[in-house]
């Protein structure tokens, strides 16, 4: 297996090609020479059943894996019992959708760790993950955690394994530019800064969650609360660079999917990941 490469959602050039509906995507983002695509529904599902069904038939024609990404105002470590009940609710509905994308996982927000301790914070979470794994029953969709850019944010890789280790139908998603941001920076600058994180998840949760570890990727502007906003590869102050991430995933020996999620450049960017990758495997 190879390391897969996609974008977070559709580049501005997508638009400017003439395309209007995601519909499109699979295909061109296969044209484009990329591998994988996550639906973005941050701000909520609001395709039609049909809808979702002819992406994920373009997704199966043109031979592009698909994920989703959650609505981010899922709380899973809400301190009042309603929000977390919704959000099991719109974690319900979200793998609906990806069963008709043919998506293989949705992507999941934490939740806030502002108002209680960091450990109640993850108690609660995963409360309504086994809640939530109840609610979903038998599925082929994953429930995968993301860890998060902002510090009053649960979400440090450390809390994200936590959770992910109450039941296998669980695992992490890595945004390697939120966890640089809420560690204000120079996270990761090394090769063994990137391997460190692979070989924490197998030693966590097994070999076979590294090795098809599902990662987000792009450089984020933080301040000293963390994560402000995504940038795109020109930048050249805030990083993280990818580089070294790319030469990680070859001496690792992993498959991860990369999904890169900068601002407007989404697929030029994970272009340039791939064809770095390419070019140190020939």
């Amino acid at each position: 297996m190879s390391a897969l490469f996609g974008p977070g959602g559709n580049s501005l050039s997508f638009y400017a090609s003439g395309k209007k509906s995601t519909v499109d995507a699979p295909e061109w983002v296969a044209n484009f020479g990329l591998d994988c695509y996550e639906y973005q529904a941050g701000k909520g599902l609001f395709g039609s059943d049909e809808t979702f069904k002819r992406i994920g038939d373009e997704a199966v024609k043109n031979n592009i894996r698909m994920s989703l990404h959650a609505p981010y105002y899922i709380s899973l470590s809400g301190i009042e019992t309603e929000k977390r009940l919704k959000s099991i609710d719109y974690i319900t509905k979200s793998v609906k959708a990806a069963e008709l994308m043919n998506a293989e996982l949705i992507v999941i927000h934490t939740g806030s760790a502002s108002k209680i301790s960091r450990e109640e914070a993850v108690t609660l979470a995963k409360d309504t993950m086994t809640k939530a794994l109840e609610a979903v029953g038998d599925t082929k969709v994953t429930l995968a955690l993301e860890t998060m850019g902002k510090l009053n944010q649960l979400g440090t890789l450390d809390e994200v394994l936590d959770i992910c280790s109450i039941d296998k139908r669980l695992c992490p998603v890595v945004d390697f530019g939120h966890l640089n941001a809420r560690n204000i920076g120079s996270l990761f600058v090394s090769v063994d800064d990137y391997r460190r994180v692979f070989d924490t998840i197998a030693n966590k949760l097994g070999d076979k969650y590294a090795d098809t570890l599902h990662c987000h990727f792009s450089k984020i502007e933080f301040t000293n609360a963390g994560e402000k906003k995504h940038l795109t590869f020109e930048d050249s102050v805030y990083g993280p660079p990818f580089e070294p991430l790319i030469e990680a995933i070859v001496k690792e020996n992993v498959s991860p999917r990369i999904i890169c999620e900068s601002d407007g450049t989404m697929a030029e960017d994970a272009l340039a990941m791939k064809k770095h990758y390419n070019s140190l495997l020939a």
